[in-house]
């Protein structure tokens, strides 16, 4: 995956999530550049309702780095990450996210409770929504059409 950018390393573990079943989400930590961690969602694999795409990178990236903070990295994923993965992003103290489509129905960032805003928040990633925001909806759409 090195000389990959985050986003399309995101972008191809969120195809390769859903070749696999799983929701097509996929994320990507990067330090200076370089892709420390990258993986999709695995809740139905894992048979764990944390396994979303962030959790595991964040998890990855904290063995990779001996560090249960990542102050000088930054998140890549596909869609706008929920709570649970906003306060693991607060948490472990991400510098950026960086993400594509906006979940108006489970994000925590411009939706919902908007986590970062929460005055309980103690760290506030740099946060950037709607880049290739058009590509991450069209994985989604077709993911979910097909299962209907």
């Amino acid at each position: 995956m090195n000389g990959t950018d985050p986003f399309s390393a995101a972008f191809e573990q969120a195809r390769a999530a859903a070749t696999a079943g799983e929701v097509p989400v996929g994320a990507a930590l990067a330090r200076n550049g370089e892709i420390i961690a990258a993986a999709g969602n695995r809740t139905l694999r894992d048979r764990d309702p944390t396994a979303h795409a962030e959790m595991l990178v964040i998890r990855q990236a904290c063995v990779a780095l001996g560090s249960e903070r990542l102050v000088d990295c930054d998140l890549y994923v596909t869609l706008e990450p929920c709570a649970m993965c906003a306060a693991a992003i607060s948490f472990a103290r991400i510098r950026r996210l960086y993400y594509a489509a906006s979940d108006p129905k489970g994000g925590a960032v411009e939706h919902g409770p908007r986590f970062f805003a929460q005055p309980t928040c103690h760290h506030r990633p740099e946060a950037y929504g709607g880049i290739r925001e058009s590509e991450a909806a069209q994985l989604l759409r077709e993911f979910f059409q097909a299962r209907r």
